[in-house]
């Protein structure tokens, strides 16, 4: 108990002073989310203009595909503000500079993925939670299971994004392999999983989990069913547990990069 008390401070602590550190340069904080937004607006018009000449795809129509980009959105956004330093874990190992999180009294994995804050993801939280909203009639109805759903992906995508920056462990600098792997993750997840061939679906289920990412998600937003929440929220808590493993399995064949530093 004790334990969680002091993790849950710290990323409290961390979101804070990120937080406080991007308001103190509030116009390229508000631009940079500006940015983000225009970003996401842009690949959302694509699938506008083909829904003008197809009104559905293998079932989905433009409401629930504007649902699986604000999922998506919102969780990315959650992902990169909350757990911003999960998608350099890599990096961080290659680097030597795992050094300074292993000589603090805190969770060294839980330390270094708080530690860092995207301030062009609040862009992604917004498109999100608007996309959502836009997405059909009384969607405000649903925002709590969209919270929570959005929260999963998030949980999911940091993960996998640890999981695969951990491959630094054992192979050296993979912050290439690590970096095309969630790039993946993320572009197919914009992608209703039912337009892809079987043996894609299968990969988008299991080694690149776009589908729990975006179509899943998505789909209980337009039709919940419990079991298929469970199912989510099992496999949320399984991609956590592992890619906690893989950290920690990796972490025993660390060698000091010899940067050990003292930082205010």
């Amino acid at each position: 108990m004790g334990d969680s008390i002091k993790t849950a401070r710290l990323v409290a602590g961390y979101f804070r002073h990120n937080l406080m550190s991007a308001m103190a340069y509030r116009g390229a904080f508000i631009l940079q989310v500006v940015g983000m937004l225009l970003n996401d607006l842009m690949l959302l018009f694509f699938w506008w203009i083909l829904f003008q000449r197809l009104p559905t795809l293998q079932g989905w129509d433009l409401g629930g595909v504007m649902t699986i980009y604000g999922v998506v959105a919102f969780g990315f956004g959650l992902a990169h503000v909350a757990c911003g330093n999960a998608f350099r874990v890599a990096q961080v190992i290659a680097s030597g500079d795992l050094d300074y999180y292993l000589t603090l009294p805190a969770d060294p994995l839980v330390h270094l993925i708080v530690s860092r804050m995207s301030l062009p993801a609040w862009g992604d939280i917004l498109f999100g939670l608007v996309v959502f909203i836009l997405a059909g009639p009384e969607r405000w109805l649903s925002l709590p299971l969209f919270v929570l759903l959005g929260l999963l992906t998030a949980l999911v995508m940091t993960a996998f994004a640890v999981i695969v920056g951990s491959l630094s462990f054992w192979i050296g600098n993979a912050d290439a392999i690590a970096l095309q792997a969630v790039n993946a993750l993320t572009t197919f997840s914009l992608y209703p999983v039912d337009i892809f061939p079987p043996a894609v679906r299968v990969l988008l289920y299991t080694v690149i989990p776009a589908a729990f990412v975006g179509s899943v998600p998505a789909a209980l937003l337009e039709d919940l069913r419990w079991q298929n929440l469970v199912l989510m929220i099992a496999f949320t808590a399984g991609i956590v547990l592992v890619a906690a493993g893989v950290f920690y399995r990796g972490l025993r064949r660390y060698e000091s990069g010899n940067r050990v530093t003292v930082r205010g």
